[in-house]
């Protein structure tokens, strides 16, 4: 062997000990191994998004995905698509977004849609307000009475508290429920620069941004948070949705939270 004598003693004083690379390395597949377990519906762009945010390192998000693979981790949120036919546009609002989501500021776009979460053996009615501009949860109400139109009254009230004195011009988009197209529900934002727009029926491909959040909160709630055996199903709704405002990183958004984004826009 054409080995040195010095290089072959050094080599065994220093063989057990890891180099920085390997250092680092372990490191690194600790930290992921961490984040999975704590968000385990996190794929590789959040977990490298996660460890940058709370530890500074900035790490590639290929080689967090290269790690990922390696250790067998994967986001356990499921991905589902189907295409849906198109509907009737509704007779009174018509479809004014047409797939244009774009929002230069707040305010400008509005989504709202209620949801059905199930907590032990009952369901609840979530009613929320989202802006399209930042995909921040703006107002919420829940209920444990189904059909409890009080939720979508409440947060629409709330919503129009945010524009009240201005001459702010609000597009709210929403689906053509009993709610949404009552005269009721069209009262309390009559006074108001306030344009409707609808899905067309059936159709939900025509609002993909709450469509989606709709899935996939529910699939943080339950892989993530654990809402089965949470204590107040009321308080935990409060807590996600000030995570998910706060705390959690948005692909949309850069991996920036929907306030955060905002705030740097110089939007406060």
């Amino acid at each position: 062997m054409n080995v040195s004598r010095s290089g072959y003693y050094k080599w065994i004083k220093t063989r057990n000990i890891k180099n920085i690379y390997e250092i680092n390395r372990d490191i690194l597949t600790n930290l992921i191994v961490e984040i999975h377990k704590e968000k385990p519906s996190y794929g590789y762009h959040r977990i490298a998004t996660k460890i940058l945010t709370s530890t500074g390192w900035i790490v590639s998000h290929n080689l967090v995905h290269k790690c990922c693979k390696y250790l067998g981790i994967k986001s356990l949120a499921r991905k589902s698509g189907k295409y849906i036919k198109p509907g009737e546009e509704h007779l009174v609002f018509p479809n004014l977004i047409k797939g244009n989501w774009e929002a230069n500021e707040p305010l400008q776009k509005i989504v709202s849609d209620m949801t059905c979460i199930r907590y032990k053996n009952k369901l609840y009615n979530l009613t929320f307000y989202l802006d399209v501009f930042n995909d921040e949860i703006l107002t919420y109400k829940m209920s444990s009475k189904n059909g409890d139109c009080n939720t979508y009254y409440d947060g629409l009230n709330q919503l129009l508290e945010k524009i009240k004195g201005t001459n702010r011009q609000l597009i709210l988009h929403t689906d053509q429920g009993s709610v949404y197209s009552s005269r009721t529900y069209e009262s309390l934002h009559k006074s108001y620069n306030v344009i409707r727009s609808m899905s067309r029926a059936g159709t939900p491909t025509d609002n993909p941004v709450i469509e989606s959040i709709n899935g996939w909160i529910k699939e943080e709630m339950e892989i993530d948070f654990d809402i089965k055996n949470c204590e107040d199903i009321y308080k935990f709704i409060d807590d996600y949705i000030y995570y998910y405002n706060n705390e959690r990183p948005s692909y949309k958004l850069n991996y920036k939270t929907p306030i955060q984004y905002r705030i740097e826009l110089g939007f406060v």
